[in-house]
């Protein structure tokens, strides 16, 4: 029997602009693999795949390549060369959003362009992927707390996700760092939804700066409630 996708899950449902996620238009998961199905219910294979894991965690070849169009993302490789890295859980997301703004601004873009279900990933599905699909939910017009309880649903699934971790790394991937950062802590996103509330305009203000445009917010909206969906 095939292994199920770590952490994966559709958004569709949620309350945005003008409606409402449609099924099959935004996944989030832990990072895939060659093989692995999907729960009843979920669409699968998606069309569309961005892959936000840093150079060093890449497979020569991601697993859904045959199938799908990549787009690589590397949020951390945003984070200035030779700073400190945060010692902490909300440090690191508050890093990513000041360091990665246009990096996000492409994440969604990437999101607002695929011709049918698009899938956001990192490793475990969770900091990284937590961080965009939060972004990308909150630029729709989602309520902060569904965005917050989307989050913590990883929660649920962290024994699958560090099976999937260990198996990829060769080894237990939880020696390398401090037991805070496997946590789905609620602080951790809550500091960057504070950082995109509290920005002049709001989470649209925020990614104006860092360069999205009218025209991706459009499109975005329109690729999550299935206005466009693919033949």
């Amino acid at each position: 029997m095939a292994d199920l996708v770590p952490n994966l899950r559709d958004l569709h449902g949620v309350a945005i602009d003008g409606g409402s996620v449609a099924p099959g238009r935004l996944l989030r998961s832990a990072a895939p693999a060659v093989g692995d199905a999907a729960p009843i219910g979920v669409v699968w294979p998606p069309v569309s795949v961005i892959d936000l894991r840093s150079a060093s965690e890449i497979e020569p070849e991601h697993p859904l390549a045959d199938g799908a169009t990549i787009h690589r993302v590397p949020l951390l490789g945003a984070l200035r060369p030779g700073a400190a890295r945060p010692v902490d859980l909300p440090g690191l997301y508050l890093g990513v959003v000041e360091s990665a703004g246009p990096m996000l601004v492409d994440v969604v873009r990437a999101i607002s362009s695929a011709p049918g279900p698009a899938l956001v990933h990192c490793a475990a599905g969770k900091d990284r992927t937590g961080i965009s699909v939060a972004l990308t939910l909150m630029l729709a017009g989602a309520d902060t707390v569904v965005v917050v309880d989307d989050y913590l649903e990883t929660a649920k699934h962290r024994a699958a996700i560090d099976a999937r971790l260990s198996a990829t790394a060769g080894h237990d991937h939880r020696l390398t760092l401090p037991a805070s950062f496997f946590e789905t802590k609620p602080d951790a996103i809550g500091g960057v939804i504070e950082v995109w509330e509290g920005h002049t305009g709001g989470v649209r203000g925020w990614f104006g700066d860092a360069g999205g445009t009218d025209d991706d917010l459009e499109r975005l909206l329109g690729h999550l409630r299935g206005d466009t969906m693919s033949a």
